[in-house]
């Protein structure tokens, strides 16, 4: 009797529904293709998305601001998740598997599944649906580096907040109020009523007011204690001036560009201020690891009770995700637009 030697079989890979793009371009280059589920690191989590935040980080990615750059956890789309914990490393410390986690990874958010360091994951508050989640990291760790880290906003002190219909503008809305700050925050007319609700004290219609004239009207000349601008070359100069003695301004978006921008020198000389840049996505990973770990400190029980809460616009499923890059593209939304994945087994 002769014994048949065989190979061993090889180990089954798993796969996933992953966004990716060939060529840089418009939404339309967005396609859903099958890719290999991500391994584990020993730091890492595995996560099984309930929901993906878009930013529009992922926009200057896809038109090719960033190169085919590895971002740390993958070289495809996406900042920021919430999900499940299907697998664990072996030097992860605080989660386990089944626990509900929301945070931000380097890269390969837009898939069904994603890898992340658990030094960027945060437990999701019990108050906190799971798909909702998703629309908290990105812009409420940024919305606090700026706002407290940077800036050191205290209790009764005064900011300008634009863009404050926007994910991180509305996240930065609701933690200065909450903070105890008076709050004046710019966005189009049409998004008054939402952004008051999220704590302004006084909006301002960026297109048909002066935002610089209404804060030296309801300061009394003094001007405001910080500036939180996403905006760029076109405010520099109203901003500056904007600003009381002892000023701080964060510059965290430059939508409006870069070039041109006429810095006041006498006003940032006499009048003693500061004016910082933070930009997350090119920070190394424990500097983003001090700034989710501080927002968790002091943040997440504000999450559980509702004291703060994630702002959503709209859902799309995964597959769909060109025509969430669409909507943000064609600024009518009002906070965060969600990816949503298909339930998928593993």
């Amino acid at each position: 009797m002769s014994t048949v030697l065989t190979a061993p079989l090889p180990a089954m890979k798993h796969t996933m529904q992953a966004i990716v793009f060939d060529d840089f371009g418009g939404p339309e280059v967005l396609v859903a293709r099958e890719l290999a589920s991500p391994e584990v690191r020993p730091h890492d989590l595995l996560v099984r998305n309930a929901s993906i935040g878009v930013n529009r980080a992922d926009l200057s990615h896809r038109k090719g601001a960033y190169g085919r750059a590895f971002f740390g956890d993958a070289d495809t789309m996406g900042l920021e998740i919430a999900g499940t914990v299907v697998e664990a490393g072996p030097l992860v410390q605080g989660f386990s598997v089944g626990d509900r986690v929301m945070g931000i990874v380097g890269g390969g958010a837009y898939a069904e599944l994603s890898r992340i360091d658990h030094r960027m994951a945060m437990h999701v508050p019990k108050g906190l649906d799971l798909v909702d989640a998703g629309a908290v990291p990105e812009v409420f760790v940024t919305a606090h580096e700026a706002l407290f880290h940077l800036a050191d906003l205290q209790p009764g002190e005064s900011v300008l907040i634009h863009a404050a219909a926007g994910g991180v503008g509305s996240a930065a809305v609701q933690l200065a109020h909450a903070a105890g700050a008076r709050v004046f925050a710019t966005a189009s007319g049409d998004k008054r009523k939402a952004v008051l609700g999220f704590g302004a004290d006084v909006f301002v219609d960026y297109r048909s007011e002066d935002f610089q004239a209404v804060v030296h009207q309801a300061t009394g000349g003094k001007g405001v204690d910080v500036v939180i601008d996403f905006i760029g070359a076109p405010y520099l100069e109203p901003n500056v001036r904007s600003l009381a003695i002892g000023g701080r301004m964060v510059m965290v978006g430059l939508l409006g560009g870069s070039e041109c921008a006429a810095l006041p020198m006498d006003a940032v000389l006499y009048r003693h201020l500061q004016i910082f840049g933070t930009v997350m996505k090119s920070r190394p990973p424990e500097v983003k690891q001090a700034m989710v770990q501080r927002f968790s400190r002091q943040w997440l029980s504000a999450l559980e009770t509702g004291a703060i809460r994630p702002v959503i616009d709209s859902t799309f499923a995964l597959a769909d995700a060109a025509q969430a890059h669409q909507h943000m593209e064609s600024g009518v939304s009002i906070g965060k637009i969600l990816l949503l994945p298909r339930c998928t087994g593993r």
